[in-house]
């Protein structure tokens, strides 16, 4: 019997460590939305920071973390965070409206970047969808065009093997569309290669020094992409107009 209670135990502790650890987590993280509501930005900048220190970000904490910093006016911040959020919940549409006015409140005026219409296209659709959920429709999508190819190939009604090949090459386009939307997301979740400018001014400089000719002016909040990151105290960034100069690496932050 003592055998018994003991295993019973056993089983059940983790399950009840787990649980003590999400109520830790939803604690703190009330405590910082206790704090931002009472208008306390600070103490909540520092309660979410504790939060994703300790125990990891997500879309949620980011997103509150760059409010709170936006309240504080902290732009280059707030921006930054809610570029972290969009990296965890690319479809999330409140992050996008918030980062896009803490954008209009940054002093660089950034010329919108031509794409093809229907890269643009694209990527508005797949943005609309999870990568998980894409998986799904990707998957659902194969097995169904499986099962037509099934019925065009064995069933003689050519009805039926009109309709099951349509099926099939409709089911085709669109397994090949989620695969390429999931691999879309994925790379943008995971791309590291974009940081925030967090100096309110700085000068994007030909070589990786101090002496070198100053080429641009930029500010908080600006957006750069790093394409040599090979030393420490300086990266080598490029501009959305295609800009290339080095930046002291304590001016930015990686999102």
């Amino acid at each position: 019997m003592k055998n018994y209670i003991y295993t019973i135990l056993l089983l059940i502790m983790p399950l009840m460590a787990t649980a003590q650890e999400i109520s830790v987590n939803e604690y703190s993280k009330a405590l910082g939305d206790s704090a931002y509501s009472q208008e306390r930005y600070s103490d909540a900048v520092r309660i979410y920071e504790t939060v994703i220190t300790n125990e990891g970000g997500s879309s949620d904490l980011y997103y509150n973390l760059g409010n709170a910093f936006f309240r504080s006016d902290m732009v280059g911040k707030a921006i930054l965070n809610y570029e972290r959020a969009l990296r965890l919940d690319p479809t999330d549409k409140d992050t996008k409206a918030n980062l896009e006015y803490a954008l209009a409140m940054t002093k660089d005026e950034v010329a919108e970047q031509y794409e093809l219409f229907f890269v643009a296209w694209f990527k508005t659709i797949a943005n609309k969808v999870g990568i998980n959920s894409w998986a799904v429709i990707g998957i659902v999508a194969f097995i169904i065009m499986l099962l037509a190819l099934l019925l065009f190939f064995f069933n003689r009604n050519s009805g039926i093997r009109k309709t099951a090949l349509i099926f099939a090459v409709f089911s085709l386009f669109l397994t090949i569309f989620a695969n390429i939307a999931a691999s879309h997301i994925y790379n943008y979740m995971n791309d590291d290669s974009e940081a925030i400018v967090m100096r309110e001014e700085a000068y994007l400089k030909s070589t990786p020094d101090n002496s070198g000719t100053e080429l641009v002016k930029i500010h908080e909040g600006r957006k750069v992409r790093i394409i040599d990151d090979s030393m420490r105290e300086w990266k080598e960034v490029e501009l959305e107009d295609g800009t290339v100069g080095w930046l002291p690496a304590v001016a930015i932050e990686r999102i």
